[in-house]
């Protein structure tokens, strides 16, 4: 037997801020000119200003990187793949670096629904 956990009360956002709460669903993505910046294993493997962020209902925003702006040597393809009913299939990468590596940290929605095709290849 399984109980309904009851959902959270929403906090209301100060000045400047979001509530997950009131973002759509099912997730929507938009363009991001947001400075972007991601480090591993003490290196920088991505740096952008054009990615797009993705909202959904209760989750916090996911921003999706142009494979441009992406150190490819610091991804090698994982066999893990899922199926989100809202952006479509997933397939993942390990993020290497010099001294440790990542399992599946990195994924991308090669053939994304189409509310949120602006991550195609991201």
């Amino acid at each position: 037997m399984s109980a309904r956990l009851p959902r959270p009360d929403p906090i209301q956002p100060g000045s400047g801020q979001e509530s997950v709460w009131s973002f759509p669903r099912p997730a929507i993505a938009e363009p991001s000119d947001a400075h972007i910046r991601i480090e591993f294993d003490g290196r920088v493997i991505a740096e952008t200003r054009r990615s797009a962020r993705v909202i959904e209902t209760s989750h916090p925003p996911a921003y999706y990187v142009h494979p441009d702006d992406f150190d490819a040597s610091a991804l090698k393809p994982n066999a893990r793949r899922t199926l989100c009913e809202w952006k479509g299939p997933a397939s993942y990468f390990d993020v290497v670096g010099p001294n440790k590596t990542a399992e599946a940290a990195a994924w991308r929605y090669p053939p994304p629904v189409p509310s949120i095709q602006p991550i195609a290849g991201y």
